[in-house]
């Protein structure tokens, strides 16, 4: 039995921050992953498990590890538990009280995302000052990084690839959130928010539209796809 957990994981590695997080080691060390303290040079994980009320360090994780997973803990299951992980930068929450196969299920999904970036992608995607770089997985925006979540990046990706296109919910959910229709129906309105939210942060004018019944458009000029 213990051979098959040892599969699961095949090595990942996990960076664990704070004392809650770094209690789910040996669990992870049985299922395959290489759980980590710390980092050593050229040893970047592949993902990051924060322990609750740690959302002070995500920005300097993001600096860091760019586009990696982040699920953040949370002691209980609320919305407004789950709105103030999302609008901290993390990717995803795990729930203290709740058995460690549940964040493995989860790390198993955000590392499936993760392997689906289409590594053979390398050509610059652009729009006015926007440009996504797929080979180094870099966003930017007038010259300035942007520091985007798994799912934002992936978003963003996906509109940049049909910009000036309406790109319907449903296409977004089929591309982006592996789990399809079972995902809550303002999931999409929640990252539409966040990633426009980054896109204008310092000044610059309106490039996410929302076709209203209709879906998304990534857009210098408003319109070609409607009014929203």
């Amino acid at each position: 039995m213990s051979g098959a957990r040892a599969a699961e994981g095949d090595g990942t590695r996990v960076l664990l921050v704070g004392e809650a997080a770094e209690g789910l080691a040996a669990r992870l060390a049985l299922s395959g992953y290489q759980p980590l303290e710390a980092t050593a040079a050229g040893e970047a994980p592949q993902a990051v498990v924060l322990a609750p009320d740690s959302e002070g360090k995500l920005a300097a994780l993001r600096r860091a590890w760019g586009t990696v997973p982040i699920l953040l803990g949370l002691r209980r299951d609320s919305l407004e538990e789950r709105v103030r992980c999302l609008a901290s930068g993390a990717d995803d929450f795990w729930l203290t009280d709740r058995p460690p196969s549940d964040l493995l299920a989860r790390l198993r999904l955000h590392l499936r995302l993760a392997d689906r970036a289409q590594p053979g992608e390398v050509v610059e995607l652009r729009l006015a000052d926007l440009v996504l770089d797929p080979s180094r997985r870099l966003v930017r925006r007038a010259g300035r990084d942007l520091p985007l979540t798994e799912r934002e990046y992936q978003l963003l990706a996906l509109l940049l690839r049909h910009r000036g296109e309406v790109v319907s919910r449903e296409r977004i959910l089929a591309s982006v959130w592996e789990e399809g229709g079972g995902a809550a129906s303002n999931v999409i309105e929640v990252y539409v928010r966040y990633l426009r939210q980054k896109l204008e942060r310092h000044g610059g004018r309106r490039l996410l539209h929302t076709v209203r019944g209709q879906g998304y458009c990534l857009a210098e000029r408003w319109p070609p796809c409607g009014e929203g």
